[in-house]
């Protein structure tokens, strides 16, 4: 049976809905944006990401016809820079085929990169008003404890019984605010953990809290345990400069780093190199700076600092492969992943006459 959630709903959310910058707006464009900043990231740490990124492109056009680089450098410290390289990818699309405006069918939001079932949906209720779920963690923890399902949210058909759920509980009107008043139940009352099922406007239909136990639900897999690496980031540093290089890998793709190698556990004794070829006799000097490390999704990066003075760049073209060698400034106005920043603090001492 399918509980008539709607009416409660609602009616909270009148009362006790967050005020957030994107709530303010009915554009699509600047919804589309929240929507992606807000995969797998705190609405808190969201909002001055949301506000800077709108101030430098505030339109889809302007998005779409941006330097990557830049869009890249507004996203910095945002992580899961693949998000703004589809944002990206995706306006420029919406420009040559659909003359700059977002489509309100879910299923052809579906084709654009970086969007699945969850942002389609979001999309295309809070802009448009369709009837469509915006399923996400938060959203599969309220359904699966209000209904008390305990088998693992995880398996496909658990997951699909859910999805069917979140379609028939849709209002009809207000299919945006019932989605976000959803989402605002998920993060504020229906948390991981215990709940605050005092507070829930759902607690008297709420299955988990009549059998006892909502914060035993929902019941998932076991996490996998994150995948350890050992790199050695090596700062080299010439004549007031330091080394950067362009990421060409998937993770980190298009940001700069400073020279990395994949090591095996503990710090190997080997020489520095660069792509392709060792590094002069006066590279050979190397100082030990310290470790940093920095938690990926699925990895986590153990990396010790080096640094590789040069006594001149004679022996080494002044572009390197995949880098250039720039000063502390233009190190600043670079691209960079958080995960360096501890080298990026060191590189800016290094530097500093």
């Amino acid at each position: 049976m399918i509980l008539s959630i709607a009416a409660p709903m609602l009616a909270w959310y009148d009362r006790a809905r967050r005020d957030l910058p994107f709530r303010n707006t009915r554009d699509p464009y600047r919804i589309y944006v929240s929507e992606i900043m807000l995969q797998q990231t705190r609405t808190e740490t969201v909002v001055p990401y949301y506000l800077r990124f709108l101030s430098l492109f505030p339109t889809l056009r302007s998005l779409a016809e941006a330097d990557t680089e830049t869009v890249l450098k507004a996203w910095e410290g945002l992580g899961y820079y693949s998000r703004a390289r589809n944002l990206q990818k995706a306006a420029r699309i919406l420009c040559r085929d659909f003359d700059g405006r977002l489509p309100e069918d879910p299923e052809v939001l579906l084709t654009l990169p970086g969007i699945g079932p969850y942002t389609a949906g979001a999309i295309a209720s809070i802009a448009y008003d369709r009837p469509c779920p915006a399923l996400d963690g938060n959203l599969t923890r309220v359904y699966s404890r209000l209904y008390g399902i305990r088998d693992c949210v995880d398996l496909p058909d658990v997951s699909a019984r859910i999805r069917d759920i979140a379609a028939q509980s849709m209002p009809g009107v207000r299919n945006g605010d019932f989605n976000q008043a959803l989402m605002d139940l998920g993060a504020t009352v229906c948390v991981p953990g215990t709940p605050d099922c005092a507070r829930c406007p759902l607690g008297d239909l709420c299955q988990a809290r009549k059998d006892g136990d909502p914060e035993a639900l929902p019941v998932k897999s076991a996490k996998k345990k994150l995948a350890q690496k050992q790199y050695a980031v090596q700062i080299l540093t010439c004549l007031g400069k330091v080394c950067l290089f362009r990421r060409t890998e998937k993770l980190l793709g298009g940001l700069w780093v400073f020279h990395l190698s994949e090591l095996p556990a503990g710090f190997p004794e080997v020489s520095p190199r660069l792509p392709g070829k060792p590094l002069p006799v006066s590279a050979l000097k190397r100082d030990l700076l310290g470790t940093a490390r920095h938690v990926f999704t699925h990895q986590v990066w153990e990396m010790t600092l080096i640094h590789v003075p040069l006594l001149d760049r004679s022996g080494l073209p002044p572009v390197i492969e995949g880098g250039r060698w720039v000063t502390s400034e233009e190190m600043h106005s670079l691209p960079m992943p958080t995960a360096m920043r501890a080298a990026v603090a060191q590189a800016d001492r290094l530097l500093t006459p």
